[in-house]
C-alpha cells in the first residue's frame, strides 16, 4: 500500500533519521488551479501539462466542468479543456462544489456570477465555516443576486455579472480580487476599475496575471496593486489552443527543503527560482539559517550547516501559507526565530497561529504569539514518542513531519492523510528520500 493511498482518519508514524537522494516537487495548486479558471473564461480549447492531483486540483477541474467546459485526460497525463460551448441557459440551475479549497471558491464563485441561471455554491470541512461575507457585500454591487447562510456556505447566486468601478478590500485575501479580474476579463470589461485597499498576498496577484497572459486572456493595468483598470479595448480573439505548463509548487516544496537543511542533503527538482509564486521567499529564510544552499534553473541542493543552524526574521505576510515549514525550520535554530504575519493566519485550513503553538508544544517547541509575530524558541531537543495531529490541515501535518526527523524518537502524526488536500504523495516522497515511516 502507498502512502498516497492511506485515508483520512489513518495515522502515519515518522521515525527521525537523514534524508538523501533527489526529488520532484508537486505541481502548484496555485497554478493548476488558475490555468483550470482561465482555460474555462478562455472559450477556447487549452491542454494543461503537468497537473495538479490534489483534491484542490481535482475540485477545480470538476467545478469548470460543471460550468460547462468539457475536460479529457490524454495517454501524457495533460488535461485537454474545451470551453468553446459553455452552459449559459438562464433557466438551468446548477450545483457547483469546492471540497475544501479555499482558493477555488473564492476565485470561482465570481466566474460562476457570469450565468444568468441560478448557481448553488457548496464546499465542505473547514470551508463551511470560513467568511464568504466578501460575496454578500460585493456581487449586488455588479448585479448579482445573493444568497448565504448569515456569511457562510451554501451560496445561492444569479448573474449575469456586469463590470462596474468598484472598490473592495485586499487585506483578508487575494484570492477574491483574482476571481474578479478573471470575471472581468471574460466579460470583456471596458473603461472600468476595481480599487483594492490594503492588498495581501501581491505575488499571488502577480501569478494571477501571468495566467491571464499566458491564456491570452485581456488583461488589466495594474497601478501599483491600488487600482486595477480594463480599458476600452475589446478583448482579444484567440483561435490557437493554449498549452500552459503547471509550475512546481514552491509551497509543498518547502517542506521538502526545511527536510534538506534539517537532515539532508538532498536535491530538489521542479521549482522555478525566477517564479512569481509567493512562497519561493522560504530561500531567504534558508539562507539566513546558515545552511548549505545551491539553487540552480533546474534544481536546488540543499543540507544541513556545518554548525548549528542560525535564528532568523522572516515578514511571511505576503507567503503565509510558509508559516507551518518556517516554524519547523525554526525548531532547529538556534535561538529565538522571528515570524510576522500572524493576522493572515486565522481563516485556514485551522486557526494555524494556535494550531501550530500547540502542536509543537507537543514536541518541546515553545512557540509564543505577539500581535503579528510569531517567536519560535528553537535549537532544544525535539520530542519523540509522542502524538500530533493534522487538525485537518495538510500544512500542519506536513510540518509536523519535517520536523520530526530530528527528534528523539518517531512521532505519530493523527489523521495524517490531510496531506491529500495540495500533496497526496508527500509521504511517499519522504520515503523515496529515506525516511521510515509505518501506520
Amino acid at each position: 500500500m502507498t502512502f498516497e493511498n492511506i485515508e483520512i482518519s489513518y495515522s502515519v508514524r515518522v521515525h527521525p533519521g537523514n534524508v538523501s537522494g533527489q526529488i520532484t516537487a508537486p505541481a502548484s495548486k496555485s497554478s493548476m488551479q488558475r490555468a483550470a479558471a482561465a482555460a474555462l473564461v478562455s472559450g477556447g480549447k487549452s491542454i494543461i501539462e503537468n497537473p495538479g492531483i490534489s483534491n484542490d486540483d481535482q475540485a477545480s477541474v470538476g467545478v469548470i466542468e460543471a460550468l460547462g467546459a468539457t475536460v479529457r485526460a490524454t495517454a501524457t497525463g495533460a488535461l485537454e479543456v474545451d470551453a468553446t460551448v459553455l452552459t449559459t441557459d438562464a433557466d438551468q440551475e446548477i450545483k457547483v462544489h469546492f471540497g475544501e479549497s479555499g482558493l477555488g471558491i473564492r476565485m470561482f464563485t465570481s466566474i460562476a456570477a457570469l450565468r444568468s441561471g441560478l448557481t448553488r455554491i457548496e464546499g465542505q470541512g473547514s470551508l463551511t465555516s470560513r467568511p464568504m461575507d466578501f460575496f454578500d457585500q460585493t456581487l449586488p454591487q455588479l448585479g448579482v443576486s445573493i444568497k448565504s447562510n448569515q456569511g457562510k456556505l451554501p451560496l445561492e447566486i444569479k448573474g449575469p455579472l456586469v463590470p462596474q468601478n468598484i472598490t473592495i478590500d485586499g487585506s483578508l485575501s487575494s484570492q477574491f480580487l483574482t476571481g474578479l479580474l478573471l470575471a472581468y476579463s471574460a466579460a470583456d470589461a471596458r473603461d472600468v476599475t476595481i480599487t483594492v485597499s490594503n492588498l495581501k498576498s501581491r505575488p499571488y496577484v502577480d501569478l494571477t496575471l501571468k495566467v491571464m497572459a499566458d491564456f491570452g486572456l485581456k488583461l488589466p493595468q495594474n497601478n501599483n496593486y491600488e487600482s486595477f483598470y480594463f480599458g476600452k479595448q475589446e478583448k482579444p480573439t484567440n483561435q490557437a489552443t493554449t498549452t500552459y505548463q503547471v509550475e512546481g509548487d514552491w509551497s509543498g516544496g518547502a517542506f521538502l527543503l526545511v527536510a534538506g537543511a534539517i537532515k539532508g542533503p538532498i536535491t530538489v527538482k521542479g521549482l522555478d527560482p525566477v517564479s512569481t509564486q509567493a512562497d519561493k521567499a522560504i530561500l531567504q529564510a534558508l539562507q539566513q539559517s546558515g545552511c548549505q544552499l545551491s539553487v540552480e534553473q533546474n534544481q536546488i541542493q540543499i543540507g544541513p550547516a556545518t554548525g548549528p543552524l542560525k535564528a532568523f526574521q522572516f515578514d511571511a505576510t505576503d507567503c503565509p501559507d510558509l508559516f507551518p515549514p518556517l516554524v519547523a525550520l525554526a525548531a532547529y535554530c538556534e535561538g529565538k526565530s522571528v515570524i510576522q504575519g500572524v493576522t493572515r493566519l486565522a481563516h485556514k485550513e485551522s486557526n494555524r497561529a494556535l494550531t501550530l503553538q500547540e502542536e509543537f508544544a507537543k514536541l518541546g517547541v515553545q512557540v509564543l504569539l505577539q500581535d503579528d509575530l510569531m517567536i519560535i524558541e528553537g535549537g532544544g531537543i525535539i520530542n519523540g514518542n509522542t502524538a500530533t495531529h493534522s487538525r485537518h490541515d495538510h500544512r500542519i501535518a506536513m510540518a509536523a513531519a519535517v520536523a520530526a526527523l530530528g527528534a528523539d524518537g518517531p512521532v505519530e502524526i493523527q489523521e495524517a492523510a490531510a496531506v491529500k488536500k495540495s500533496y497526496p504523495n508527500f509521504y511517499q516522497h519522504l520515503a523515496n528520500l529515506g525516511v521510515t515511516l509505518s501506520y
